[in-house]
Order: C-alpha cells, then structure tokens, then sequence
C-alpha cells in the first residue's frame, strides 16, 4: 500500500454536494451532506485505483511501471 493525496473538489447545488477528485479524471459523486460526499468520493476514488491498478497488472509481462513525479499549479 502506498499512501497518496488528492485534492477533492466540493460544490453544493441546491440540497446537494457533487465532489470529485481533481487529479483523476471520473472519480466523481454526491451527497446530501459535504460528510456524505467526502465518503463517496473516497469509496469512488478507492475503487477507481483498484480497478486501474488490476487492469494494468494484467496486460502481461511487457509492462512497465515506473513512478512519475510531476509539478501542478498550487
């Protein structure tokens, strides 16, 4: 396990929370409260990488992992 951060987003329309992940492109969802949407967003984000980090496992032995690091405006 490795630990990461991100940057979850909150906007309330209305009765609602959407959130989602800024890094990481269709990691999104809601709430009726922000707490609502804080443990959604974590469960979406958690299973996002889940499933991106088993598909990439199993693309064969051809693979390539490397950690990448990267600069992004503040």
């Amino acid at each position: 396990m490795v630990k990461r951060q991100f940057t979850a987003v909150y906007k309330k329309t209305g009765k609602w929370f959407s959130a989602w992940v800024e890094e990481v492109p269709g990691v999104n969802t809601q709430g009726e409260t922000k707490e609502e949407a804080r443990e959604n967003l974590e469960e979406a984000l958690g299973l996002i990488l889940e499933t991106n980090h088993k598909l990439a496992m199993k693309k064969g032995s051809n693979v390539i992992r490397e950690v990448m690091t990267v600069l992004v405006p503040a």
